[in-house]
């Protein structure tokens, strides 16, 4: 008997716990424009309008970076989001930042949410046992749909300790194939879906390298697809980040084969009606928080985002305000990539937490010149290494007093040319004053006399934005490629 069925596939990635609309970045020609967008109760409405016209045809995805990432999120340690989550109508899920919470805190959630965690990468130390289901199987008409799920690889390889405490992680390309074979031959699906946290280099290589992979849900590198990637008889697709978009896969299928697609990155307007169940939820959430979130701390004069790989504008202004804080003569932060930008004008509080919700303190270290230039070879490698396997980070280090002038097309620990401290080239054996937030900003191999101040990088923002009427944060060529 042939099977020929058509099924609409969703996806959200990376929305980072933006359950309300938000000020979003879109590029127009040379120049940036900020926009409202996302919002669950948008995303829901989308959603539930696509199943009504879809009927029982539809599946729909979260592939991760969904519970973590504002301060409503990170306050309740994610659990405010869960019955916003099961209204939404998702399928499954994979994670990444979910983690951050601790393993403990999210298979809590994942207890609670009315779909299934999928991860074939994460184990159990003590045990080697998988935390979670590798793969489910859902019927769509006559058609059975295998799904697969892999998490981000980089949880316990360069995120804080405590966000893998008891567990590990594979890339998965090694357990990939068995479960491929498995759904194909054993239980006998008609498709194979993988969502996935890797990263969308990392996905590509992935599907190029294991064979029957229908449909790729790609996660992690915040890619605005406007046209889906075909690699390997693989469809790839990746949706944005912070909720401001939904991906819309429709696929036709004969005999075990996807015989034509269709594609939509749709934007989540501002215009679109909110579902008002959704939209209730999240005002339940917000409402006791709305008055001291919204208070203003200050002004921008210039547009903070994180939109640009080498640096941006938003940490410029989080690193300013550790460098004034501290008197050091460099900060560092972590290439972060969420983080909803902020147009010229007023600055909330709720900006402040969008800008580092996990508001961890501010720390200083003493860095020798060779330690400085090492870790950022490091870190470019981690960025732009040649093996898409061994990118392992968000955006280049965010830095500040620095200049490192380097070759992105170098191989591994060549990269960097020139490398100055305040004009001056950096003297491998001098000691330099650093300022930093995170494990990530200076990991903790690197220099010494490692100490935490008594204030938290919230803090240091406010005290900031006291001291400057209005802050200029623009582009400084701290890395450049050349």
């Amino acid at each position: 008997m042939v099977k020929n069925n058509h099924l609409t596939i969703l996806q959200m990635n990376d929305s980072h716990g933006y359950i309300e609309p938000h000020q979003e970045l879109f590029w127009a020609g040379d120049h940036a424009e900020y926009r409202i967008a996302g919002g669950y109760a948008r995303i829901t409405a989308i959603i539930n309008e696509i199943i009504e016209n879809e009927k029982d045809n539809v599946l729909i995805f979260d592939c991760g970076d969904t519970i973590h990432g504002t301060y409503a999120a990170v306050k309740t340690k994610g659990e405010s989001l869960v019955p916003i989550l099961n209204k939404m109508s998702f399928d499954a899920m994979t994670a990444h930042w979910e983690f951050a919470y601790g393993p403990e805190q999210f298979k809590k959630i994942t207890n609670r949410l009315n779909y299934p965690m999928l991860a074939i990468n994460c184990y159990e130390k003590s045990t080697d046992k998988l935390i979670f289901n590798p793969y489910i199987i859902k019927e769509v008409n006559d058609l059975k749909i295998g799904i697969i799920g892999i998490a981000a690889t980089i949880v316990d390889k360069v995120m804080p300790k405590s966000f893998s405490e008891g567990i590990y992680f594979t890339l998965g390309n090694e357990e990939l194939p068995y479960y491929i074979e498995k759904l194909r031959n054993e239980e006998k699906v008609d498709l194979i879906i993988l969502i996935s946290h890797l990263g969308f280099p990392q996905e590509v290589k992935l599907a190029n390298e294991v064979d029957g992979i229908d449909v790729l849900l790609s996660a992690h590198t915040h890619n605005r697809l406007y046209k889906p990637v075909i690699t390997n008889k693989t469809i790839i697709i990746q949706s944005g980040c912070h909720g401001s978009f939904l991906g819309r896969l429709d696929i036709e299928i004969r005999d075990q084969k996807v015989k034509n697609f269709s594609h939509e990155l749709i934007t989540v307007r501002e215009e679109i009606e909110p579902d008002e169940e959704v939209d209730e939820l999240v005002n339940q959430i917000m409402d006791p928080y709305r008055n001291e979130l919204n208070s203003v701390v200050g002004h921008t004069a210039t547009g903070l985002n994180r939109n640009t790989v080498m640096e941006a504008t938003m940490d410029n202004f989080l690193l300013q305000s550790l460098l004034d804080l501290t008197g050091a003569q460099m900060a560092f932060s972590n290439g972060w990539r969420y983080g909803a930008p902020i147009p010229p004008g007023p600055i909330t509080l709720n900006d402040l937490w969008n800008i580092i919700p996990v508001n961890p303190p501010v720390s200083t270290v003493s860095l020798t010149g060779k330690e400085i230039w090492m870790m950022m070879e490091e870190n470019l490698e981690h960025t732009f290494s040649r093996d898409p396997y061994m990118q392992m980070g968000g955006y280049v280090k965010r830095c500040m007093g620095l200049n490192v002038y380097f070759k992105v097309e170098n191989p591994k620990g060549n990269r960097i040319q020139e490398l100055f401290v305040h004009g001056k080239r950096v003297k491998p054996d001098e000691s330099y004053n650093a300022a930093f937030v995170t494990s990530q900003g200076v990991p903790p191999k690197y220099g010494e006399n490692r100490q935490n101040l008594d204030m938290n990088s919230i803090e240091a923002l406010k005290i900031y934005l006291d001291e400057n009427e209005q802050i200029k944060a623009s582009l400084q060529g701290t890395i450049v490629p050349v």
